[in-house]
């Protein structure tokens, strides 16, 4: 029974070195914080109201411009060089020579 006693005290005294204080917890705590605040934050990336809302808005501003652009090409059309028939391929209207002095017009393929 005497080494009994001795044998408790034992225990009790390494048990009691092992341990760690409150204040040893808490500096742990710091440590860990202060690494974590040099990672970088992610940014959050805002997500749109509604995707569908969006796709029709783009498609229809898409329809906008190609309307524009039919519109610019038909009015170009209605220049004589592409309307009138004796422009065929010039820009402006080819000279008429007479009989003897006409020309192969490389542009054409006429003479004239």
């Amino acid at each position: 029974m005497k080494y009994f006693g001795v044998i408790v005290f034992l225990f009790f005294l390494s048990w009691g070195a092992s341990a760690q204080s409150s204040r040893e917890v808490n500096t742990a705590q710091k440590q860990g914080s202060q690494y974590n605040s040099t990672q970088k934050i992610k940014k959050v990336k805002k997500k749109k109201k509604n995707k569908k809302d969006q796709l029709i808005a783009d498609y229809q501003e898409r329809m906008k411009q190609n309307a524009k652009a039919d519109k610019k090409a038909a009015k170009e059309m209605e220049k004589p060089q592409y309307s009138d028939q004796s422009y065929f391929g010039h820009k402006k209207p080819p000279k008429k020579r007479p009989l003897g002095k006409r020309k192969f017009c490389k542009e054409c393929g006429i003479v004239h």
